[in-house]
C-alpha cells in the first residue's frame, strides 16, 4: 500500500525530542558552569576588596584576615573562629603602616597571636572589621603598590607610590578640617 505523499505526518518523532532535549540539557550545563567560574572569579579575595569582603561576612564582633608568620597561610575569621583558610594571599614583603597626622606614614608594630595550642606565632599582615563596620586604619604595601585601608565610606584606594598615597590623606585630612 502506498501512502500519497501529501498525507505524510509532519511531526516530530520520539527520538528526535529525546535528542534536542538531551543536547539543550548539555548545552545549559555547560553554561551554568561556565556562569558559576565567572561569579567565583569575580568573588576573589584580594586586597583592593579586602575590606568589602570582610564587612559582608555575617559577624557580631569582628571579621578578620589573619595571616601568620611567612605570610604563606592566611586565615579568615568571624568572631574568633576560622571559617576559611587562603593559601598564597599574601608573601612575607607585605609592609603595614599606620597614620599619624605629625609623622605620616608609620610602620605598624604586629600583635602577639596565640594559636590554639598556646604557640606565639609572628603576625605578618591582620585586617579586621568591627561591628560598627570600621576597619582598621591601615596603609598596605605589597608588590609595589600602595592600598589606602583608612576610609570609612570608600572602597580602597590604590596608589602607585607611598608619596601619592600621602598626598591622597593629607588631601582629605585638609579637606575635613576645613569643613569645621
Amino acid at each position: 500500500m502506498r501512502v500519497n505523499s501529501h498525507l505524510q505526518k509532519k511531526a516530530f518523532t520520539l527520538i528526535e525530542l529525546i535528542i534536542v532535549i538531551i543536547i539543550m540539557g548539555v548545552v545549559y550545563k555547560l553554561a551554568i558552569v561556565n556562569f558559576n567560574k565567572v561569579n567565583d572569579e569575580s568573588k576573589k579575595l584580594t586586597l583592593l576588596n579586602l575590606k568589602e569582603y570582610l564587612a559582608k561576612l555575617p559577624y557580631k564582633k569582628s571579621s578578620e584576615l589573619l595571616c601568620l608568620d611567612d605570610c604563606s597561610t592566611c586565615k579568615v575569621m568571624v568572631d574568633g573562629n576560622v571559617t576559611q583558610e587562603l593559601e598564597d594571599f599574601l608573601d612575607e614583603s607585605v609592609k603595614i603602616y599606620r597614620y599619624d597626622t605629625s609623622y605620616g606614614a608609620v610602620e605598624k608594630e604586629m600583635r602577639v597571636y596565640f594559636n590554639s595550642e598556646d604557640v606565639e606565632q609572628n603576625v605578618c599582615f591582620d585586617y579586621k572589621v568591627f561591628a560598627n563596620g570600621v576597619g582598621d586604619q591601615i596603609f598596605v604595601e605589597y608588590k609595589n603598590r600602595f592600598y589606602d585601608f583608612t576610609t570609612y565610606f570608600e572602597k580602597t584606594a590604590v596608589y602607585d607610590s607611598m608619596e601619592a598615597l600621602i598626598d591622597a590623606k593629607e588631601a582629605k585630612v585638609s579637606e575635613v578640617k576645613n569643613d569645621f
